[in-house]
């Protein structure tokens, strides 16, 4: 049983740039720092490392199409028929109940599997990691969604990065991606030369 789950549970919603995306931020922790989920199905949910009985639950909305987990935030991405007004009061009464039972938001495998990973990082690497924690992850997170370093290919200086949650199939995502992330990758990390998103 997780203690930080026995306190009041309140949830409110925040708007992304994504009109089919909807945060849902809750008083608590639900993923430690630095680890984040994305979830295309309920398939998805059942996958060793990933396992997540919320996430499955929340499959069981007709709209739901998307679940990305992070932080202390919970971004629903539905189909573009449903409209919010009509869906986000029952979703919210689902999130806190199902909180308020403290019923788990993961596996405990997948909580295992994802806290002992060690990476070792070439310095370029590292300075790049940098740059996404501190100038561009608070930014896409206050959006609901979140950015991670993929991958770095040292002869071409091509980043590649997983946009996830609101990001994901997001129209304005593209744009982020070049004028925003790029830009300031370059600028700050010589080696950069381009970016690009794996998996959008």
């Amino acid at each position: 049983m997780n203690p930080t789950l026995s306190r009041p549970v309140s949830i409110f919603t925040e708007g992304s740039p994504n009109p089919n995306s909807m945060k849902f931020v809750v008083n608590f922790e639900l993923v430690p720092s630095g680890l984040s989920f994305d979830y295309a199905s309920a398939g998805d949910a059942l996958i060793d490392g990933k396992a997540s009985p919320l996430t499955v639950a929340l499959f069981g909305f007709d709209f739901v199409r998307r679940v990305f987990i992070a932080g202390n935030f919970i971004t629903i991405t539905k189909d573009d028929e449903t409209d919010w007004d009509e869906v986000i009061f029952e979703v919210k009464f689902f999130l806190k109940e199902y909180f308020g039972a403290q019923k788990p938001v993961f596996a405990q495998r997948t909580m295992d599997t994802n806290t002992t990973k060690l990476e070792v990082d070439s310095e370029t690497v590292q300075k790049i990691k940098a740059v996404l924690d501190q100038y561009i992850k608070p930014a896409v997170e206050s959006d609901g969604g979140a950015i991670s370093f993929y991958s770095f290919d040292e002869p071409s200086g091509t980043v590649k990065v997983l946009l996830q949650g609101s990001c994901s199939g997001c129209p304005s995502s593209t744009l982020t991606l070049k004028a925003g992330i790029e830009n300031l990758l370059t600028r700050l990390v010589p080696e950069v030369k381009l970016v690009e998103a794996e998996g959008v």
